[in-house]
């Protein structure tokens, strides 16, 4: 089972969209979630370097799933806008959003995000948003600007690793066991 909190980027694994200051935190989360199930919990959200995951197996869970701290990866599929984007951003400059899908998604707040608010009554339902956005999206691309991109990352985007993936998850477990392990 995956316990995914607030802090994540892009979608949750969860659509809820009333009442969005209620969700709750990664840290808050896991505990809660491994006291109530007899399977394994996976933690997610806000985990992007070795503190993060020892963090969540102190909590109990029983492994992490990492998100945008790959997003910086050469092998990361993302845009040049899209990169530029997470290597500019610091983590008071996600937000929760509606604009993009009609769903509610953790991304680096732009142009858009700040002159619609990122969480707008006017936002098309889901799944009409993307296609009502995407013309506009498609010419702000061409002149190179992200201001109307969706632009996905979760509140860790100010964790900066600018390295290949496998060295990444090298890092990650090796500075969590230098943590968890006694001295």
């Amino acid at each position: 089972m995956i316990a995914m909190g607030y802090e994540a980027g892009g979608h949750r694994g969860l659509f809820l969209s009333d009442q969005l200051h209620t969700q709750v935190g990664t840290f808050a989360l896991v505990p809660q979630v491994v006291d109530a199930v007899k399977i394994p919990v996976i933690a997610a959200g806000g985990i992007a370097d070795g503190r993060g995951v020892a963090a969540a197996f102190v909590l109990g869970a029983s492994a992490v799933q990492v998100g945008t701290a790959y997003l910086f990866c050469p092998q990361a599929s993302v845009s040049a806008l899209h990169r530029q984007a997470l290597l500019d951003a610091t983590d008071s400059q996600t937000a929760l959003t509606n604009i993009f899908t009609g769903r509610p998604a953790r991304g680096i707040v732009n142009r858009i995000m700040r002159e619609a608010g990122p969480i707008s009554a006017l936002a098309p339902a889901f799944p009409l948003a993307g296609g009502a956005l995407m013309p506009l999206r498609a010419i702000a691309e061409k002149q190179h600007s992200s201001d109307f991109t969706n632009l996905w990352a979760g509140q860790a985007v100010g964790i900066k690793h600018q390295l290949d993936a496998t060295e990444l998850t090298r890092q990650l477990a090796e500075n969590a066991l230098k943590i968890l392990s006694p001295r």
